[in-house]
């Protein structure tokens, strides 16, 4: 199916803009990967049409049949758009305490959306959703193992940051949900350069970052190498928040809290550097979080 004349064919190509106020330190430039430009809103399109794509050509789902999956947000709305335009029908599955607008996207789109215990978080939601694979034979993408999440960045976002750099990249600095960015473009930059230094931003103990993750060793995702990433950097909550707010006021960049803790990461490498060119995933729009306090 050739999808270049509809929605799916606006995924990837989003604009990468220089940082002109963040940041002011002579040989050091910082660019955003403005990933909220995607048709669904965030980074998770890519993965999302190419986790789907890839099951249709294998034959692991068929027009009228039904998918599940887990998900706190970005993702399940990626998936509920990009599956009714294949003609699939769409589970998902999500802490009750996600916000408002996000679950209504989803239901807008035509989705079902299940709603798991707050108490249980995102592993609540994962372990049900294998539980309705088992029970009623719905088939599970499960993005946390699914080798095709990667690719998608290794095949687009990866490649797309290279060019628009002219090569000139040397740090690149990602949230880590399922860590399907992060693996996806370290896997193609290092191709590229070995020397370009892979930045990973994860919360701080005990900091509830919505999109960073730093999971419990029996749900760490199957295909993330710790060899990917270079650096680790703790971004606590007011960290978090505090940037993303910043962006917003200072660079007109309207993003959510997990883009704020990747730019706060990007800001102390700039710190560290006398030189260089800095790349930031800006992972989705700031008007998914209206309803929580983030901008309060």
């Amino acid at each position: 199916m050739a999808f270049e004349n509809s929605i799916i064919g606006q995924i990837g190509n989003t604009p990468l803009v220089e940082a002109t106020h963040l940041i002011n330190k002579k040989g050091v430039r910082l660019f955003l990967k403005l990933e909220g430009n995607n048709p669904g809103g965030s980074v998770k399109d890519r993965p999302a049409f190419n986790m789907i794509n890839e099951a249709i050509k294998r034959g692991d789902v068929k027009k009228g049949g039904t998918l599940v999956e887990a998900t706190s947000g970005n993702t399940g709305i990626a998936l509920a758009f990009i599956s009714k335009l294949l003609g699939i029908n769409m589970v998902l599955i999500m802490p009750e305490n996600s916000t408002e607008e996000r679950v209504k996207t989803m239901r807008a789109y035509g989705a079902e959306v299940i709603l798991t215990p707050a108490d249980v978080g995102i592993e609540g939601s994962r372990d049900l959703a294998f539980k309705l694979r088992d029970e009623k034979g719905y088939v599970l993408l499960n993005q946390f193992e699914n080798d095709d999440n990667w690719k998608a960045h290794y095949k687009t976002t990866g490649p797309e940051i290279w060019e628009a750099t002219n090569g000139k990249i040397t740090h690149f600095v990602s949230a880590m949900g399922t860590t399907g960015t992060i693996t996806g473009v370290s896997a193609y930059l290092k191709e590229q350069n070995s020397n370009v230094t892979i930045v990973g931003a994860q919360p701080a103990d005990g900091a509830r970052i919505p999109g960073i993750r730093k999971w419990s060793p029996e749900y760490v995702p199957k295909f993330f190498n710790p060899k990917k990433v270079d650096i680790v950097v703790d971004v606590s909550e007011e960290e978090a928040k505090n940037t993303t707010i910043k962006l917003a006021k200072e660079e007109g960049v309207f993003a959510g809290m997990s883009s704020g803790g990747s730019v706060y990461c990007a800001l102390q490498i700039a710190e560290e550097i006398n030189e260089g060119v800095i790349v930031a995933i800006i992972c989705d729009r700031g008007d998914r979080y209206l309803s929580s306090t983030l901008f309060e």
